[in-house]
């Protein structure tokens, strides 16, 4: 077999892998679970949600205010009425340093999490702040990118399959959107920032000129010191980016090869 074949479909493997197993199997065994907890339809989560929202939320970030025996078990989040983020990798960290908030409980200041289906960490809290300041809740933006992502999740895992399995011209154009990931996210990420930032309200307790918040780094929003910094899971899709790319190059050189042999 072609060498640089065999690379293609081993890049393109274990970029498929890391997308599973970060974002498409906690995604998909989780969907719906956040609806039926608001809806009050905890008797409908199945056991096997349960066991990957457990599995997957090892080591990740709880509320101070929720009891140390609750960590990592679904149910006991559940009836203590805890704030439950998805199980999916976070992608991207956000937190806000606040004057009235204790150090000793927020070394950091709030954080907030974000994933491809959702949001964790003290979501509450940030809205709290978000509303003093005249922002909309964070469940507004991003509605439609989370209401699709699982689903956009698996045609791009069904696309790389066909790449592995297939040597065709065109599926090889098509490892190009797995590898612009970092980027995607980045461009739909700053430009909510940038919609929550110019489209204040008055409710808040004073009024602030409109802005574009900090990206990536330090800023300040009014009093608050904020912080913008990637997660494990933007890590993840570089990963699957540069592997997306590796696969594309060694593809196309292996059609070349191959076509040159025909010649």
């Amino acid at each position: 077999m072609n060498k640089s074949l065999t690379k293609a479909r081993v890049f393109a493997t274990l970029a498929l892998l890391i997308l599973t197993f970060s974002f498409t199997l906690p995604m998909l065994a989780f969907h719906g679970v956040l609806n039926q907890i608001e809806n009050s339809k905890e008797s409908e989560i199945s056991s096997f949600s349960k066991t990957v929202w457990n599995f997957y939320n090892q080591g990740r970030y709880k509320s101070v205010s929720t009891p140390q025996e609750a960590h990592n078990d679904l149910e006991k989040m559940i009836s203590t009425t805890a704030e439950i983020g998805p199980a999916s990798m976070p992608i991207w960290a956000v937190s806000l340093e606040a004057p009235n908030y204790p150090k000793d409980a927020f070394p950091e200041g709030i954080p907030v999490f974000f994933h491809f289906d959702g949001y964790s960490g003290e979501v509450h809290e940030m809205n709290t702040i978000n509303h003093y300041v005249g922002m909309d809740p964070m469940w507004v933006g991003g509605t439609i990118e989370r209401e699709i992502g699982i689903y956009a999740l698996l045609a791009l895992s069904l696309g790389i399959i066909y790449f592995i399995l297939y040597n065709s011209k065109i599926l090889i154009y098509f490892m190009l959107i797995p590898a612009s990931l970092p980027l995607l996210f980045i461009a739909d990420y700053s430009f909510w920032l940038y919609w929550f930032g110019h489209n204040l309200h008055d409710w808040g307790m004073f009024k602030i000129k409109p802005f574009m918040p900090t990206v990536f780094g330090d800023g300040k929003i009014a009093q608050f010191v904020t912080h913008s910094y990637p997660s494990i899971g933007f890590y993840l899709i570089l990963a699957i980016g540069l592997l997306s790319l590796l696969a594309f190059f060694a593809k196309q050189k292996a059609l070349k090869g191959i076509n040159n042999q025909h010649a």
